[in-house]
This record gives C-alpha cells, structure tokens and sequence, in this order.
C-alpha cells in the first residue's frame, strides 16, 4: 500500500502522467497538479521543438515524439524542481532538452541495432532509411541546443559534459573491455555512461534551475545515475521477458543483434560443466542468430529460464536501493518520497 507522497503504478494515461511502466498516481495533490501541469507545457514545447517549417522534416523528426514514450527524464527534472522554486523559468526548457537529446539518441541507436520497432512504431530507419534517421537525431540536437543557448553557459557545459559520457558509453560498448577487465563491470560502467548520465542531468537541471543549494544538486544527480542505470538493466530484461505489446518493440533485439546484456552476461561466465541448459546458451550467444529465426528462437527461450535473470533482477534491486539511500539528506518533502517511489516503479516493471 503506498503511502503519501508517493507514485505508485496506475492504469495507462489514469493522470495524464505518462504512459506503459511509468504511467503513474501522484498521492500528494500539491505535487500531482505541479508535475500534470509541468508534463504538459513539456509537451507542447516538445512537439513544437520538433517541428520544421518543412512538412517532410517534419514527419520524421516529430515520429517518435508523437508515438508517446514514458517522458521519464522530464519527469525527472520536475520532480527534482520540487526541492526549489519549481516555477522558476529554465525547469521546462531543460526537461525539453533531456528529452529531445534522448529522442535524438533513439533515432541514432536504431540504426545502429537495424531495429524495425520503436515505440510500438516501426522504427524511423525502417519506415524511411538510415540516412534520414540519423539526419533526423542531428535535427533534434540542434534544436537541444537551441534551447540551451537560451538557459546559459552552465547548462550548455552540463550537456557537453552528459554528451561526452553518452557517446563515449556508446564508444566503450563497441570497442569492449580492456583486457583483464570483467565484462559484467564494463557494462555496467557502460550503461553508467550511455544512461545514468543523462537521467543524472535531467535530476540536475530541474535541480540547478529551482535554485536548490549545491549539495542537493550534487545528491539529486547521483540519485538520477544509479536509477539510470537500473532503469537501462530493467529494460533489458523487460525486451528478453516480455512481448512487443509489453515493450513496445521488438522482443530479443540485442539478442538478435548480438549485443550481450546483462543477463547473457553473466551466463556466459558461469561454469557449463554438468549443466547442458547453460553450455548450449553459452554455444548460442557466441555464434551469429541474426540471421537463424530457429537458434534465435531457442537462446531466447533458454535465456529466458536461465539463472542469470534472476541474478540480473537481483543487481536491479541493489542499484535502486543505492538510489533510494543516496536521498536520505533531502528534505523531507512529497517529491522525496516520489523518487524512491520511483525506485519500486522501476523493480516491479521487471517481468
């Protein structure tokens, strides 16, 4: 039973808060109507900041706007407002910014995985091409960064400093570990780069424009970077458990595309001695199933049983109670217990 204060899930669309895993009831009224409200000036000012007087341009760079999505960074930074002045101008306009460069990132990250589903959508490479997807995510950094022209120099240097980590993250990821480094931490130190970072400025921002002291800055950041990263984990286990209708795009992707996550992860470094289920994964998971619907289809349904999930949902749990830790020295106001609300919001999506 939740208590006051807190966001708990609630059937899709019930406030107006979002939609799929974190659609969300908000107990505390004052706190209700100041994030609604907030969502839908983001809103507004989202699908105008993708719009282009050309009506071809338009169309795309608008798609995965229009399709929905979870709003979770904006909703974030109006949420760590909450610790100031949360009308204070530049709280919107930043939350505009994280969205638009998350937005920006999946038309890249589409095409660099051929994804042909996005959103419940077909993905902007597949209903157009690569070429225009990737124009497209340039398009919508650009108008990011109109936007942070107008808030000032420290938030242009926040977003240089988040973006550097994000494609740095993505860098790291194709490249690999170093030699003698775990594959389990590089990936984490991944996902800390390619996600954390930039639900770490979203938590900053709402933070910085509201005029909240330093050292709660400081500590609503690092909340954003250990839920980013559990996030990012619950994602990837939610594309290998659930269906399409669930995710909203195609199941087993990374799988598919042979992108380890971290359950495979972790199975591939277990011991297969005396265990037939895990050496015929691990046999899977190191030969190419892009191309084989009957092997893709049967490393699937092994992952899917193996152990490693569980033990991937357990570091889940560890990285969102290090969120919920890190917000101890907050005050004690709604939007306190709403982040770690949002903590169980992100362990109960797991499937």
């Amino acid at each position: 039973m939740s208590t006051p204060g807190t966001l708990t899930p609630a059937p899709h669309d019930s406030l107006g808060l979002g939609s799929g895993p974190f659609g969300i009831a908000v107990q505390d009224e004052a706190l209700a109507v100041a994030v609604k409200d907030g969502l839908v000036r983001v809103e507004e000012l989202l699908l105008a900041s993708t719009s282009s007087p050309y009506p071809y341009i338009s169309e795309i760079t608008s798609h995965l706007a229009q399709a929905g999505g979870k709003r979770f960074r904006p909703l974030l930074v109006l949420l760590a407002a909450q610790f100031g002045d949360n009308t204070a101008p530049g709280i919107v306009e930043s939350a505009v910014v994280v969205e638009l460069t998350h937005l920006a990132t999946l038309y890249h990250d589409d095409v660099m995985d051929e994804a042909s589903l996005r959103r419940g959508v077909a993905s902007a490479n597949q209903r157009w091409d690569n070429s225009l997807a990737i124009l497209s995510g340039d398009f919508l950094f650009a108008r990011a960064s109109t936007l942070l022209a107008e808030l000032g120099p420290q938030a242009v240097r926040i977003q240089a400093e988040t973006f550097e980590r994000l494609v740095s993250g993505q860098i790291s990821e194709s490249v690999g570990p170093a030699g003698g480094q775990h594959p389990v931490t590089h990936h984490l130190e991944v996902l800390a780069g390619k996600t954390g970072s930039l639900i770490a400025a979203s938590n900053r921002f709402g933070a910085l424009f509201a005029g909240c002291p330093a050292a709660d800055v400081e500590i609503l950041a690092e909340f954003g970077e250990h839920l980013g990263v559990a996030f990012q984990l619950s994602d990837d286990l939610l594309d290998i458990a659930s269906e399409s209708e669930q995710s909203g795009k195609t199941p087993g992707t990374d799988l598919r595309e042979g992108v380890h996550t971290l359950p495979m992860l972790i199975a591939l470094a277990k011991d297969p001695a005396g265990d037939p289920a895990t050496a015929r994964l691990q046999e899977l998971l190191r030969t190419d199933l892009a191309g084989d619907d009957a092997a893709f289809e049967e490393a699937l349904a092994l992952l899917r049983a193996h152990p490693s999930m569980e033990e991937a949902r357990d570091v889940v749990r560890g990285y969102a109670q290090k969120a919920r830790d890190v917000l101890d020295p907050l005050p004690d106001v709604a939007a306190k217990e709403a982040l770690r609300g949002l903590c169980d919001v992100v362990i109960s999506r797991m499937v």
